[in-house]
């Protein structure tokens, strides 16, 4: 299915919807909702520029790298530098399993995840590109979602909406039956783009349908709110 049908499939929201209804699907970002991986970018990518020489990483780095795919990062981070296709062959052939171990697993997310399964099928919706499967293996979460769809399995990465519309057409759902849990502006232009409801995971300046400081607190609205029993 190509991505003109997909998007003929759903209807556009120009602004999130105002309220839930009861969802038949929740999408996840991975980092800054399932993990705090925050520590684990900052050491992968300064290891990645101390092998070129470069300095550390800044705060703004940072923050590009924490919502970017690793292609992205490497050539934003090398992008007035002739070695840029050095670093990307450089960073391929990285063992990421000593920065897993740098993530933080978000609290309360097991029991959450317990929760709502498998009354509500999951999703996972990242940049991420080869290492999300390592990761939820790794957490023990490999078996907790549903779909995983990740920079890899689309030919546009967020903030394009061809990975949420894949989500929703493998499904079969509709986007005001679901909403999408992220933390960060491209999420929540991903989201606008492909009419799915948002919820703001600690970040409230984002505009959103709600926001949420932790799973717990979700978990709390879908019982109240959502008649979830």
């Amino acid at each position: 299915m190509t991505l003109s049908s997909l998007r003929s499939e759903f209807t556009f929201m120009e602004k999130p919807r105002n309220s839930l209804t009861k969802p038949l699907l929740i999408i996840f970002d991975c980092d800054g909702v399932l993990f705090d991986s925050r520590r684990a970018n900052r050491l992968f990518y300064n290891q990645v520029l101390e092998e070129f020489g470069r300095l550390p990483l800044s705060d703004k780095d940072l923050e590009y790298v924490h919502t970017h795919t690793v292609i992205q990062s490497v050539d934003y981070l090398f992008q007035d530098d002739p070695r840029r296709e050095t670093a990307q062959r450089f960073r391929q052939g990285l063992d990421y399993t000593p920065f897993i171990r740098a993530m933080e697993m978000e609290a309360d997310l097991i029991p959450f995840l317990t929760y709502i399964r498998p009354r509500i099928k999951t999703a996972i919706n990242t940049n991420r590109t080869q290492t999300i499967h390592q990761v939820l293996k790794q957490f023990g979460l490999d078996g907790y979602f549903d779909l995983v769809i990740s920079a890899l399995d689309v030919s546009r990465p967020k903030p394009d909406p061809e990975s949420l519309y894949k989500i929703l057409s493998h499904f079969q759902v509709k986007a005001e039956a679901c909403f999408y849990v992220g933390d960060s502006e491209i999420d929540a232009e991903t989201a606008r783009r492909a009419g799915v409801p948002l919820i703001a995971f600690k970040n409230p300046e984002l505009e959103a349908t709600r926001h949420v400081r932790g799973f717990k607190e979700l978990q709390g609205h879908l019982e109240k709110q959502l008649d979830l029993s």
